[in-house]
């Protein structure tokens, strides 16, 4: 029963008969037949067929919503009596927002001393990505906003409040201030991230609220991307303060704090409102409640994440 409750929530991740067998590491007869066996269990129709996919019935959606539940619970189930016999050990998939990145050595290293075992995937997601990718397991936890926009069925552990940086040559306009305001900042071109990102829009509203709207000159969905372009020189942008410093600024780039107004974001960790959770989930989340104060309470340059690493 657990692999064709699988196989259902594969297909509501890939939409496509093909990619959902491919992703279960099945062939697509073996899927198809799967899910069939399941609705003659249940004795209702789950999926709209056609010569496609074509999405799930109102029967079918509440079945995955089950299908959700009974397949972490089955996880979680199966982890903890791992845990029992050697300890915690195993993968721990977490997602998070570009500007949250350069914090997620600050959570993983003191885990890792904790916790030896543990394997850590980290892969760079928007934030309604990894909602998405939590409601369909394929990931554990993410880093995300936390105040901006709906999250939906999670439990969270607020970490540091995200603040925005003009990042500009010394010698471009405004590189010489102490700090600008938005409404200043919206006369620049800038180099910004993608509007799918919840940073971008972010700074397109608190912008556009000054006088906008935005004027970006290149858009990419890389943090790197904007840096590596700001860096030369040429070029500026709005960053948060911490990947700014983490970066690493040079003598050509200053990193000028935003007031009027001075506005800052929550950043914390998002995990599924499920009980019991995994043995992994709940000691991340209990790391992630164990060095909130220091990283809150931190300037957030390198130096101090790198303290927090020990």
């Amino acid at each position: 029963m657990i692999d064709k409750l699988e196989y259902l929530i594969a297909l509501a991740r890939e939409r496509h008969f093909g990619r959902a067998a491919e992703a279960c590491g099945v062939t697509q007869p073996t899927l198809s037949a799967g899910v069939k066996q399941l609705e003659d269990t249940l004795g209702v129709l789950l999926v709209q067929r056609g010569s496609r996919f074509l999405g799930f019935t109102p029967e079918g959606e509440r079945t995955l919503e089950w299908a959700r539940r009974i397949v972490a619970d089955h996880r979680a189930m199966r982890q903890d009596i791992d845990a029992l016999k050697r300890g915690l050990s195993g993968p721990l998939r977490i997602a998070a927002i570009p500007t949250a990145l350069p914090m997620v050595a600050a959570l993983t290293t003191p885990f890792r001393e904790r916790h030896p075992d543990v394997r850590f995937t980290v892969i760079s997601r928007t934030s309604i990505e990894i909602l998405n990718h939590l409601e369909n397991l394929e990931i554990d936890a993410g880093l995300t906003y936390l105040d901006n926009e709906p999250l939906g069925k999670v439990n969270t552990v607020p970490l540091y409040r995200e603040r925005y940086r003009l990042v500009t040559s010394a010698s471009a306009r405004f590189g010489d201030r102490e700090q600008v305001s938005w409404a200043e900042v919206a006369e620049l071109p800038l180099a910004l991230l993608t509007p799918d990102m919840q940073n971008r829009r972010i700074v397109d509203s608190l912008l556009t609220a000054a006088g906008g709207p935005p004027k970006p000159t290149l858009e990419s969905n890389s943090m790197i991307v904007l840096f590596t372009h700001v860096r030369t020189g040429h070029w500026a942008s709005v960053m948060p303060a911490m990947l700014a410093d983490s970066l690493g600024l040079t003598t050509l780039v200053r990193s000028i704090p935003i007031v009027e107004p001075d506005i800052s974001h929550s950043i914390g960790l998002v995990v599924p409102h499920r009980e019991p959770t995994t043995p992994i989930t709940a000691a991340l989340v209990a790391e992630a409640r164990r060095i909130a104060p220091k990283l809150e309470a931190s300037t957030l340059t390198d130096p101090a994440i790198a303290a927090l690493q020990h």
